[in-house]
C-alpha cells in the first residue's frame, strides 16, 4: 500500500520572509485605500481566506464576496515581487526530502496548505519546488483548515487511483492546526518545529511524531516507514 505525504508550506518546507504579510498589507492599500499593520494577526496554520476575514474585521471592510475576490486578486498579484527577499528560503533538508519522496517506490506526495493555490504555486515556484506536487488541498477549498483533508485525499485518489488508508497518510506541518487537520481525517501527523512553535509546544497537541527540523532524512523516513495502527 502506498504512503501519502501531505505537506504544509509556510513554516514547514519554506520561510517566505514575510512576503505574504507584506503583500496583504500592500493589497489593503491598493484595493481599499487602507494603510495599517497586520502584525497582530496570527497567520500560522490558518487559511488565506480566514486571514483575510480577520483583516476585514480589523479594518471594518464588509466581508462580501466581491471584497474577498478583489482583495485576494490584489494580494496574489503583489505576492511574486515580495518573494524576492534574502529571507525567503527552503528549510534545511526539506528540498532533499521532497525530491527523494518523488523517487521513492510506494510514496505519493501532495500539498495540504492554507495558501490559495496560486499563492502556493508562487511560493514554491520561487524555490523550484512546485513541480514536485501534482495535487493538493488549498485555501481555495475551504476557509477552515480542518475541512481541507478530504480534498487532499480525493485529489490523491484521482491522481494515483489509490484509496489511501488513514494509517498510511501523513500530514506534515509546523502548527497545532496541522495536527488537528490530520486528526480530522484520521491521519498521522509529523509536527516539525521549524515554524513559530517549539517541539515541546507541538508535542502538547499530540501529533504522531515530532522533529526539530527536517535535516535528518534517515530519522524522517524511519518515522514515515513505521506502520501505524489501522
Amino acid at each position: 500500500m502506498k504512503i501519502l505525504l501531505l505537506w504544509d508550506i509556510d513554516g514547514t518546507l519554506t520561510n517566505s520572509g514575510g512576503a505574504s504579510r507584506r503583500a496583504l498589507t500592500a493589497a489593503l492599500l491598493k484595493q481599499f485605500g487602507i494603510s495599517g499593520l497586520l502584525d497582530d494577526i496570527d497567520f500560522a496554520g490558518r487559511t488565506d481566506r480566514w486571514i483575510i476575514r480577520q483583516i476585514f474585521a480589523k479594518f471594518g471592510v464588509p466581508p462580501t464576496e466581491e471584497n474577498f475576490t478583489g482583495y485576494s486578486e490584489a494580494y496574489l498579484g503583489l505576492l511574486p515581487a515580495e518573494m524576492h527577499t534574502p529571507q525567503a528560503r527552503v528549510f534545511p533538508g526539506a528540498r532533499d526530502l521532497v525530491e527523494a519522496a518523488g523517487r521513492r517506490p510506494g510514496v505519493a506526495q501532495g500539498l495540504l496548505t492554507g495558501n490559495f493555490r496560486r499563492g502556493a504555486e508562487v511560493k514554491l515556484s520561487h524555490h523550484g519546488l512546485w513541480r514536485h506536487f501534482p495535487f493538493g488541498a488549498f485555501g481555495d477549498d475551504s476557509e477552515f483548515r480542518n475541512e481541507l483533508g478530504p480534498h487532499g485525499l480525493r485529489r490523491a485518489r484521482e491522481t494515483h487511483g489509490v484509496d489511501f488508508h488513514p494509517s498510511r497518510v501523513w500530514v506534515i506541518g509546523d502548527t497545532p492546526h496541522d495536527v488537528a487537520c490530520a486528526r480530522a481525517i484520521g491521519a498521522n501527523c509529523l509536527a516539525v518545529a521549524t515554524g513559530r512553535h517549539s517541539a515541546a509546544d507541538l508535542a502538547g497537541s499530540r501529533p504522531t511524531a515530532v522533529m526539530s527540523d527536517l535535516a535528518d532524512s534517515q530519522a524522517f523516513w524511519n518515522i514515515i516507514d513505521t506502520p501505524s495502527p489501522a
